[in-house]
């Protein structure tokens, strides 16, 4: 078995496969990671039997054999980390086989993210008040979304010509924004997320906002997920009070 640098459209078909056993999606943070690494076909003979996928040629982002050939995984793993000078793998738990081979490793196990899909339950009050309005950002809005929000994200002026950026208003105060971005790996899936105005915490804009980027989201046929450093209660409490919940988790696991 050999394994060589690929372009991602080499091994889309079996990056479909992987995609398609996921038990969970994945956010946009693990996304961008995949989608900026180096991918590697692995074939036998004439055939591609799996890919794996390395960011700035220290953190292995993605591990796949075709079930056909799952026998081989271990081994072809080992050779993976023996071949490559890899620091960190990042392992979402809804990767079963990814998550397996690592664990096989008793490598050092550090939790990074929590990943969140939309409970589907009713919530009450979620209707923005009349003095608030929520809307897609418009170019107008640049330079309040940039004094409010800072460096909580870059490009934001590519975002709101993209219509990802959205923003929540009480008269002519910007409380916060909503940020969505449509998956490229994952058919139909947008990762949603929030920024509230630090001045206006703890009053549940968050929350309202979260909530109407799940109803904008579904109103455009798109499945809302999300995701939050596993260390920032804050932003889990908001999310889980918006009817967010979690089973999977992003491990930043240390190659030893």
């Amino acid at each position: 078995m050999i394994t060589r640098p690929c372009q991602i459209n080499e091994i889309q078909h079996l990056a479909d496969a992987y995609i398609a056993e996921l038990s969970s999606p994945f956010d946009s943070f693990l996304e961008e990671h995949i989608l900026a690494s180096t991918f590697y076909i692995i074939e036998e003979g004439t055939a591609a039997i799996g890919y794996f996928a390395i960011h700035h040629n220290e953190t292995l982002t993605q591990f796949y054999i075709s079930r056909p050939y799952r026998k081989h995984a271990q081994p072809l793993f080992s050779k993976v980390l023996e071949e490559n000078s890899l620091t960190t793998l990042f392992v979402p738990t809804c990767d079963e086989l990814f998550l397996s081979l690592a664990i096989d490793k008793d490598f050092k196990v550090d939790k990074q993210a929590y990943f969140f899909q939309d409970s589907l339950a009713e919530l009450s009050d979620n209707k923005v008040s009349e003095d608030d309005s929520f809307r897609p950002a418009e170019p107008g809005d640049l330079r309040q979304i940039e004094q409010v929000c800072g460096d909580f994200l870059d490009y934001y002026e590519r975002r709101i010509h993209n219509g990802e950026l959205f923003t929540y208003y009480r008269g002519s105060l910007l409380l916060g924004i909503g940020v969505m971005e449509q998956s490229k790996l994952i058919a139909g899936v947008a990762s949603i997320g929030m920024m509230t105005n630090a001045l206006y915490r703890k009053q549940g804009i968050g929350r309202n906002i979260i909530v109407q980027m799940k109803k904008w989201c579904y109103e455009h046929h798109l499945t809302p997920i999300c995701g939050c450093w596993y260390y920032n209660e804050a932003s889990k409490l908001t999310l889980e009070s918006a009817g967010m919940v979690t089973k999977t988790r992003l491990l930043n696991i240390k190659v030893t």
